[in-house]
């Protein structure tokens, strides 16, 4: 990847697929989660080789949580296990969602605010029971936050800079809902292996895909 002239500062990562994957290799649908932790830490590996500033992961949104029950534990254990992992790794970490909903992983609570594990060497983003439409009001439920007529300050994600890169696995061609704000200038590249199918070669065609974009950000 030496011929690569430029890369995103910051990417994110819908790991979409997981249910249909599962279902494909004969197993029910929640266990499809657990098969898609070692891929993130693959991608985290590979993206700290590169230089790669920061990342963000779709953990789940609030529409997720209407799943069934097993579905639903499923993917916040799976959250959970991943950031337990992360522990371990250097990383500046920081956990977006609403958490005044009982859906939100408590055990999660202690990083929504930015947290250094190791040598904090780049910043991941995870977004675990989140919802645009929370985020985006966020200052209004929040007396406390004087966004001073500049929407970005006043929103949960604050903290998450603009995304040059956005890569979705299990092709669907949408946004579902992945920090609105963040993403307003994203680059948006599908594939169509399913999230657990992961491999390197496929974050290659997106960074090779990504250098003949266009980087004027509509001026």
């Amino acid at each position: 990847m030496n011929h690569l002239k430029r890369l995103p500062k910051h990417i994110g990562i819908i790991p979409d697929g997981n249910r249909r994957w599962a279902l494909k290799k004969g197993f029910e649908k929640q266990d499809g989660y657990k098969f898609g932790i070692q891929p993130g830490f693959d991608l985290y590996n590979l993206c700290l080789k590169l230089g790669i500033e920061e990342m963000t992961f779709y953990g789940f949104t609030s529409d997720n949580t209407k799943r069934p029950s097993l579905q639903t534990k499923a993917f916040q254990k799976a959250c959970v296990d991943a950031v337990e992992c992360l522990a371990n790794r250097d990383a500046d970490l920081l956990v977006v969602g609403n958490t005044e909903s009982p859906l939100f992983p408590k055990e999660l609570l202690p990083y929504t605010k930015r947290t250094r594990f190791g040598k904090g060497l780049m910043k991941v983003n995870f977004l675990v029971n989140y919802d645009w439409n929370w985020d985006l009001n966020y200052s209004k439920k929040n007396s406390d936050v004087n966004i001073n007529d500049n929407l970005i300050e006043g929103i949960a994600s604050f903290d998450i800079s603009r995304i040059d890169l956005i890569i979705r696995w299990g092709g669907r061609c949408r946004l579902s809902g992945f920090l609105p704000i963040q993403s307003i200038y994203a680059d948006f590249y599908i594939l169509d292996e399913m999230w657990p199918d992961y491999t390197i070669e496929q974050v290659y065609k997106a960074l090779e895909w990504y250098q003949d974009q266009d980087v004027t950000l509509g001026g």
